[in-house]
């Protein structure tokens, strides 16, 4: 039975029951030269501004997306649709590596109800089975529909004819639609970098028909795990006249590929990191940090969707044990700072912290403490020495649509040591189960799985970590990308 859909919560009483129709255009109104037949939209751009010698300039972003994209989007001779990340700021389109850079202006209202507000405050928590409670707010409806349209129609502008479009993730779900009206000759994709939710969770987004419509403008929709692709395919068999048929949907006249294409690491880039004679000197300084004790690692960004508080809760009562101290391991705890204007990530910081006091207050001695807590981000190199001497790495996020520090931890261990601890609600988990598989929301469970890394016996961890990373070696971010552009036919 289909859902009869209500209107839709607007700012100013009930808006229309659907977006607003666009009109077709052309991209003739762009010169040729700077027409793409492969245009990546995204919510950033893959450079951001860095000062050189004194003088501000462009360089490339980190991060796995980046790095995958851009060179098929350079082979391409692409354009790369995005935000600057500063309100207001626009420049002129320009080349980087090869690249053209198209940047979409976001105004400091927009950023307020867009990305601050529909992204972060309620989609990111309502995607990640609502570990916090999402906030809907009319106000920021307008704006996230404003946005959203504005990337269609640059993405319009840039594509040449026939051109393939890529969108990604959550803050873009309405430009699908909107492009397919402004440029019905292009073939379009759209991939959620996070989790989809069940339907149950869906279905109290307020906006629900129209995300749902908009995503099903594509003509392919990636997700990170097959359960994903189940919960849109069974929404749109639900929610409106769209007829799942096997791995496609039929709507509108059309077919739509559903399927899951999760996305990995540049497996290369890690497994010859762990190679580099300065990365290894640097991580063996770092073993200072042992002095007889495994070292246990964590790395998140400081998001409560990522379990940092269980885990160190878990390592508490680990510590608790009879049978252990501070004597037998050392936790290092990497949180990167992630949204922090936004209150609730101001009270999960203080509240981790707390926690770190608490611990090492409780179980520490004179110049030695149960946990090593680093509010940063660590470059590359020093990440992978962090990597390189960690005996377990703790990966338990409370939901997550794939994480990928699980699979770059098991891309470093090239002489296949090391114990990984993986949450069963991350999507890596699908792909990773010789991992010590833990519900993150069971801390006694955490404190039992903490124990069974630390006692692992030698020859069943290299037998597990031999086999995940074999699953790492042959799925690489790059094929990741090319299967993906592949479909878009």
């Amino acid at each position: 039975m289909r859902l009869a859909e209500d209107a839709l919560s607007g700012s100013h009483g009930p808006p229309p029951r659907s977006l607003t129709i666009l009109e077709p255009m052309a991209s003739q109104n762009v010169p040729a030269a700077q027409q793409s037949e492969l245009v990546i939209v995204a919510n950033t751009l893959p450079v951001r501004r860095e000062e050189v010698d004194g003088e501000l300039g462009w360089a490339q972003s980190p991060g796995g997306l980046v790095s995958a994209l851009s060179p098929i989007v350079r082979e391409a001779g692409g354009c790369w649709v995005g935000w600057t990340g500063g309100a207001d700021d626009a420049p002129e389109p320009f080349r980087h590596e090869d690249i053209l850079n198209v940047a979409v202006p976001v105004s400091e209202v927009e950023v307020a109800g867009s990305y601050q507000g529909m992204c972060n405050s309620t989609l990111w928590p309502l995607y990640h089975d609502a570990v916090r409670p999402p906030e809907y707010h009319r106000h920021w409806w307008n704006p996230y529909v404003a946005v959203n349209r504005r990337f269609a129609e640059e993405a319009a502008r840039r594509t040449a004819l026939g051109g393939r479009v890529w969108i990604q993730d959550y803050h873009l779900q309405l430009v699908p639609r909107m492009l397919r009206e402004l440029r019905p000759d292009v073939s379009s994709g759209f991939f959620l970098h996070i989790p989809f939710p069940p339907i149950e969770l869906f279905l109290r987004l307020p906006w629900r028909r129209a995300v749902l419509e908009g995503l099903l403008g594509a003509d392919v929709i990636g997700f990170q795990t097959p359960a994903g692709a189940y919960n849109f395919t069974r929404l749109a068999d639900r929610l409106i006249e769209a007829e799942p048929q096997g791995e496609t949907i039929r709507y509108q006249g059309r077919d739509i590929r559903v399927g899951a294409f999760p996305i990995s690491i540049d497996t290369d880039r890690y497994a010859n990191a762990a190679l580099s004679p300065e990365i290894r000197e640097r991580a063996e300084q770092l073993q200072q940090l042992r002095r007889g004790r495994k070292i246990i690692l964590s790395v998140d960004r400081l998001d409560y969707t990522k379990g940092i508080d269980l885990r160190l809760k878990a390592f508490l009562e680990w510590l608790g044990r009879e049978d252990r101290s501070i004597r037998d391991a050392v936790m290092v705890q990497v949180a990167v700072p992630s949204r922090e204007r936004i209150s609730e990530y101001q009270i999960l910081r203080r509240d981790v912290e707390e926690l770190v006091g608490q611990i090492n207050g409780e179980y520490g001695e004179l110049g030695v403490v149960p946990v090593q807590y680093f509010r940063r981000n660590l470059p590359f190199e020093e990440l992978i020495a962090f990597y390189l001497v960690a005996d377990v790495m703790l990966v338990t996020p409370l939901c997550d649509g794939m994480n990928l520090v699980a699979k770059e931890y098991v891309a470093t261990r090239l002489e296949d040591d090391g114990v990984l601890v993986l949450s069963e609600f991350a999507g890596a988990a699908a792909e990773l189960p010789d991992a010590l598989l833990v519900n993150p929301h069971d801390v006694n469970a955490m404190a039992a799985t903490i124990e069974q890394a630390v006692t692992l016996d030698p020859e069943d961890g290299s037998r597990r970590m031999k086999a995940m990373r074999e699953v790492v070696r042959r799925h690489s971010v790059h094929e990741w990308a090319a299967q993906f552009i592949e479909a878009l036919v």
